[in-house]
């Protein structure tokens, strides 16, 4: 089987090229599994990779590099000492391979390990791709309830279920989710199914209010224009829900005015969660945020999430395959890019599938 993948470079180029292994019979560690990828969403992430060739100082392109982490596949071979998947398993690849011997791992916070090498993030190539070898520990098994498609979209469910749980988000809280893209409506559904009330969402772009108005069940959306002052947002997010104050805000943009209005918005001891990646330095309303006892946190990706997000979607908890606006095939790995990172394309998620497979 040939093993193809997408690549960008230093120079900020994409293309699709031939990538190792080359075929199934490449050796394996008696821990790793050797997988088909059959199913990966592009992410933001890829997104700068390719246009800027970094995110932030210390995740720089340096030399070829194959981009994706939002993938499902199938395992074609096993190592001599896997005991939880046989080859024909249909699996979601966990993209992060932590050393399990450092504090933070050893705490159960492994998605702060510092020698984490996690797919797509440079040096450590992704899995857009036909083919890859990963640890066995990291594929979780996923049944035939399961799309691939689904499959891939259970890294940035697990993100959202992150932010979730770390807001400490309880049953009839009022909440608020800033920006309207991929991890903003997949938090705005995870929010739904958890029980938020009342639930408004912002954006600047209309179209992406009117996905998450399909794909949330009575939520509450709020046009916010790129020059409005925070104060004024965080009025309109309030009035939305109809005077009430949120009490947690998933703040999924990073910009600056939108954390802003994100904390003016919330009620005293209110929680701020910050999911979106922004500037290294931004300016917040930090007298606010002291006198009302607002607490504000930040997120980095996610540590045992997986199980969780499996058992929403084989229940049929949560409902997020509407969030995917295209599909194409991984030859036309370059076209999906330029969909993914057009603003025209109204793209909320783009997957790319190896032969068509859905």
């Amino acid at each position: 089987m040939s093993n193809i993948g997408v690549f960008t470079n230093p120079k900020q180029e994409l293309y699709v090229g031939p990538c190792e292994p080359a075929n199934a019979e490449v050796e394996l560690k008696p821990s790793e599994v050797l997988l088909r990828v059959r199913a990966t969403g592009i992410c933001g992430s890829d997104v700068h990779f390719w246009k800027e060739g970094r995110v932030g100082d210390t995740m720089v392109v340096r030399d070829e590099h194959i981009l994706g982490h939002e993938s499902s596949a199938d395992v074609l071979k096993v190592g001599s000492a896997v005991k939880n998947l046989a080859v024909g398993d249909r699996v979601a690849i966990e993209p992060g391979k932590q050393c399990l011997t450092c504090d933070q791992c050893l705490h159960g916070h492994y998605n702060g390990c510092e020698q984490v090498e996690f797919k797509s993030t440079p040096p450590f190539q992704g899995l857009l791709r036909r083919l890859v070898v990963h640890p066995a520990r990291l594929c979780h098994k996923i049944s035939d309830r399961i799309s691939y498609e689904e499959g891939a979209l259970l890294e940035p469910i697990s993100v959202g279920l992150a932010g979730i749980r770390q807001a400490e988000l309880e049953l009839g809280d009022s909440v608020v989710v800033c920006g309207a893209g991929p991890i903003g409506i997949v938090c705005a559904i995870l929010a739904r199914a958890a029980g938020a009330a009342p639930l408004v969402i912002t954006d600047i772009n209309q179209h992406r209010l009117e996905m998450a108005s399909r794909l949330v069940p009575n939520i509450r959306t709020v046009k916010v224009e790129p020059n409005d002052d925070p104060q004024l947002t965080a009025k309109k997010i309030i009035a939305a829900a109809n005077g009430v104050k949120m009490k947690v805000a998933l703040e999924c943009t990073g910009f600056e005015q939108s954390i802003a209005a994100s904390i003016y918005s919330l009620q005293f001891k209110g929680v701020c969660e910050i999911i979106g990646v922004g500037k290294d330095h931004i300016n917040l309303p930090f007298m606010h945020a002291s006198v009302n006892e607002i607490t504000i946190r930040g997120l980095f990706r996610y540590a045992n999430t997986w199980p969780t997000a499996i058992r929403l979607l084989e229940n049929k908890l949560i409902d997020i395959q509407g969030l995917v606006t295209h599909r194409l095939p991984l030859e036309k790995g370059v076209e999906a890019f330029e969909i993914a990172s057009n603003p025209s394309s109204n793209s909320i998620k783009v997957i790319i599938f190896n032969d068509n497979i859905s």
